[in-house]
């Protein structure tokens, strides 16, 4: 297995279902997929932060937002790795709610990633919600 099939293999099982689980409301999972080790940094959907703790604090806050996964899909764009570092880009396409609104979301996600200490972490995320394109006249 090379060192990309590595990564997607990781990326396909461990972060996914971290992922999922914050959907659920349990932040610990994902903030496990995270390095401790700076530079980190979010640039969320919904909330930002910089540096470790405060990326955590804002995963802990997001979990306790959501509630009632019904679905959720990742779809992988593109995704490259050069020795520690790895990026990727993929759509989240989920259902659930939002301090007890349910919803529909679909985001727009770049990642980079780190290996630390021999494991695929985390160090920036930028999301953002897809928004259906605007008719033309």
């Amino acid at each position: 297995m090379d060192e990309r099939d590595e990564f997607l293999q990781w990326f396909g099982t461990t972060w996914q279902a971290a992922e999922t689980a914050l959907y659920r409301g349990d932040a610990a999972p994902r903030s496990e997929t995270w390095s401790s080790r700076e530079p980190v940094t979010l640039f969320g959907a919904s909330l930002s932060a910089s540096g470790a703790d405060q990326v955590r604090d804002v995963f802990r806050r997001l979990g306790e937002s959501f509630s009632d996964l019904t679905s959720i899909t990742v779809e992988l764009i593109a995704a490259e790795v050069h020795g520690d570092l790895a990026y990727t880009a993929h759509r989240e396409l989920f259902s659930l709610s939002v301090n007890g609104r349910p919803g529909d979301h679909v985001l727009r996600v770049t990642q980079v990633y780190r290996r630390d200490n021999g494991e695929w972490k985390v160090v920036h995320r930028h999301g953002d919600e897809e928004r259906p394109a605007a008719a033309t006249p």
